[in-house]
């Protein structure tokens, strides 16, 4: 049974689609601010809800506003909430499969904003980095944690795979931090709002196999470069690159990995 003529708080988060909506007055203000859309802006909005940020993106002068929303339930509440809105367009969709390049091409860049579920938050940021081309930055809510590995600096605890693989495409600015009360039901871990900005060309230009390298480092945190990449490169070809081979992972900027990478010709075709 859908969900037209419901009351938003009618419908209840679920678990399958890590659902925690967002209801706190302050904290939409502050996303707002931060994101300052302006009227030639082509927003989208990942994972909508109850529209509680929609409402204020449609009150603000972007030129247009396209929400992803899965949940057909929620879907049918903001088709009838916003129906009379002629900058909005929903899309049923799951937003790990959704092509925000194709959009691109009929919108022009795209500013993104969501409060993204937890439990795809990583792969979904993967995905969008599939359509780097077509976006201009991103205001994401996520768990503080991985804020904390998207914005580390090589050294820091938090830094990893993540913070590494998304250096060349991007720059993270960690914004603030909200509490659990903020959300409807409360999650049980603090969230955070990251402004990600996509770099007009990348910091370094990367080589086939960084990913490769990047990912067999950062799967043996705990041992030595040296040991973490054995049998991709060898000790040699690490200290080639001005690292020593005995650091750990966490220790290498994002730079250091892709020079190993194009010193061993990883990924390169022959």
């Amino acid at each position: 049974m859908g969900a037209r003529g419901a009351r938003p708080d009618a419908l209840r988060a679920r678990k399958r689609f890590g659902q925690h909506f967002l209801h706190d007055p302050a904290v939409i203000e502050r996303i707002l601010t931060e994101l300052a859309p302006v009227a030639t802006d082509a927003v989208v909005e990942i994972g909508p809800g109850r529209g509680a940020l929609t409402r204020h993106l449609l009150q603000s002068p972007c030129r247009s506003l396209d929400a992803i929303e899965i949940d057909r339930d929620l879907a049918a509440l903001l088709r009838d909430a916003f129906a009379g809105e002629s900058r909005f367009t929903l899309y049923e969709a799951d937003a790990l499969r959704f092509d925000f390049g194709a959009l691109a091409r009929e919108r022009g860049p795209l500013r993104v904003v969501g409060n993204l579920p937890y439990n795809i938050s990583t792969p979904l940021l993967f995905h969008l980095l599939e359509s780097i081309p077509a976006i201009v930055d991103l205001h994401l809510m996520l768990q503080r944690e991985v804020i904390e590995r998207m914005a580390a600096a090589p050294g820091d605890a938090a830094y990893g795979r993540l913070t590494v693989m998304l250096a060349p495409w991007v720059r993270v600015e960690r914004l603030f931090d909200v509490g659990p009360g903020a959300f409807q039901p409360p999650p049980r871990v603090w969230s955070a709002i990251a402004r990600i900005t996509v770099r007009p060309q990348p910091a370094f230009t990367v080589s086939a196999g960084f990913a490769a390298v990047v990912a067999a480092a950062f799967s043996h945190r705990r041992k030595t470069l040296r040991n973490a990449l054995k049998g991709l490169v060898t000790a040699a070809q690490i200290e080639h690159c001005g690292i020593d081979p005995s650091s750990r992972p966490e220790t290498v900027a994002p730079e250091g990995f892709n020079a190993i990478a194009q010193l061993a010709g990883l990924g390169a075709h022959p």
